[in-house]
């Protein structure tokens, strides 16, 4: 049972996300509406199409950052995190050339339960393995493989919810739907960092407890981690079987009619292309290129924002701040509004273009790097430049993996399109979790002398600028970028 103080520390941090929802739904309904002539009856079935897609998804987070979360309650040391995580994010990234094609030749709605089936098998194994003791902190190698097969699965992810909003959604309506489904996803980091942290003083009261009250954890008491992978395992489940029922691939398959989303696949009734042809063509793009370029250094700057964050607050002694103190909150709040900031100029003030957003975010970015340099001995300032840093970045990653991939993917070839685009995102992970964390790790270890030092942090945002620096740059380029409609093609006469 919770006591008083309890339910009023949990109201504390959940009727502001609903406050913000509701007040973000105010301002979409009150927006101009881009009417392309969709019934009510259509309107109705698309949202309960969407709406169980995107919880799958959150849930995904849940089942993935739980591993940020066991770094951040002492489970597993920053070093070898960066290890895990490193090759975790690598398998993600690698996998799209992959599941990119499958998604493309399989539908959506089959590699979202493909994703969900395949999360839920490998958090339950590595909770159960957690529990009996089989594994714990010091199983490196054993957690990264583990950890490597969820991510495999969890690539499936992103290409499937892209896949299947792009026959769902036409070119002029997604940038601003882009934002509302940003707000699920964005309650994934929610669950994922404040859910997560409750399930693991649940677990193991001692692993959380502040710098003072410390008790070193025994060994039955790390057991009790075992539930950051066994509690998102159980979700999964649940939303697999609601994905099951609900999610379809096309109107069509739903009852309704299709319809021209006038993206990159427009006129497009030629055969289709093999998956090494499409992605050859697309390599060749210099726009689909220069987009995924652009999510390497939103990947580097996004982990290093969500990931390593909370180290720096512990190190220095400011992790009871707000902001620290509710991350999970925090970080879903700025991908909420960076959502519906980039969702919403994209297509009411720059013409449906991703790209002008996308530049106008890096600014932010760039910007908020530079600040941190001679603020990181003013840790709660710092806390709230990381907090407007990760509205931008979130909202990079949602206008160009989100939207911009079906955009200039088309509706034929948009898991092939989000796969080479967010595969380059992971490799970003990937990349930062060896300047942070890994062999290569510029960051004091947590809970050392070092840690203490506000000057041995300076790599962390330094680090950042050039990588702002090279986005920014590159979105410039696209500034003018729009989709061209393929042109019809004949069908072949018959013989």
């Amino acid at each position: 049972m919770y006591d008083a103080r309890s339910m009023d520390k949990l109201q504390q941090e959940v009727v502001p996300i609903l406050l913000l929802c509701a007040a973000i739904a105010l301002v979409v309904a009150r927006l101009p509406r881009v009417d392309v002539g969709h019934t009510r009856g259509f309107l109705r079935r698309r949202t309960l199409n969407w709406l169980p897609l995107g919880l799958t998804y959150a849930f995904l987070y849940m089942g993935r950052y739980n591993m940020t979360v066991l770094k951040n309650v002492q489970g597993i040391s920053q070093h070898d995190f960066g290890n895990i995580d490193f090759w975790g994010s690598l398998t993600y990234g690698v996998s799209f050339l992959l599941n990119g094609p499958l998604a493309d030749r399989l539908g959506g709605r089959r590699t979202i339960l493909i994703s969900a089936a395949g999360a839920v098998g490998a958090n339950a194994l590595i909770g159960i393995l957690w529990m009996t003791g089989s594994i714990d902190g010091h199983s490196t190698m054993a957690l990264a493989l583990l950890f490597t097969v969820n991510m495999y699965f969890q690539s499936f992810g992103a290409v499937s919810i892209v896949k299947v909003n792009a026959s769902w959604f036409h070119l002029r309506e997604r940038g601003t739907f882009g934002g509302i489904f940003g707000i699920l996803i964005s309650l994934g980091l929610y669950f994922a960092f404040d859910w997560g942290l409750r399930i693991a003083a649940a677990g193991c009261p001692a692993c959380v407890t502040k710098a003072a009250d410390a008790v070193k954890p025994s060994l039955t008491d790390l057991q009790g981690l075992a539930w950051l992978f066994l509690v998102p395992a159980v979700i999964l489940m649940v939303f697999w079987v609601v994905s099951f029922v609900f999610v379809r691939d096309t109107p069509a398959s739903a009852g309704l009619e299709d319809f021209d989303v006038a993206d990159a696949s427009s006129g497009d009734i030629a055969m289709r292309e093999s998956s090494v042809q499409v992605i050859v063509r697309m390599l060749r793009n210099p726009i689909i290129l220069t987009i995924a370029l652009v999510e390497l250094c939103s990947g580097f700057l996004r982990q290093g924002i969500l990931k390593w964050s909370g180290d720096f607050a512990k190190g220095v002694g400011a992790a009871g701040s707000y902001v620290n103190a509710h991350w999970g909150m925090v970080s879903c709040i700025a991908g909420i509004t960076g959502g519906m900031f980039a969702g919403v100029i994209s297509d009411h003030l720059f013409q449906s273009r991703r790209s002008p957003v996308a530049t106008v975010l890096y600014l932010i970015m760039l910007g908020g790097s530079i600040a941190l340099v001679p603020l990181l001995g003013a840790p709660v300032a710092v806390s709230w430049i990381i907090a407007f840093m990760a509205m931008a970045i979130i909202g990079v990653h949602g206008m160009l993996s989100g939207v911009a991939s079906q955009d200039f993917g088309g509706r034929l070839h948009t898991g092939v399109a989000v796969g080479l685009i967010d595969g380059f995102v992971y490799l970003g992970t990937a990349l930062q979790d060896q300047v942070y964390g890994g062999y290569g790790s510029l960051l004091p270890e947590k809970g050392t002398v070092a840690a203490k030092v506000v000057g041995n942090w300076q790599a962390w945002p330094i680090a950042m600028i050039p990588v702002a620096t090279i986005g920014l740059v590159l979105s410039m380029r696209l500034w003018n970028a729009q989709v061209k409609p393929h042109a019809p093609v004949a069908a072949p006469a018959k013989s």
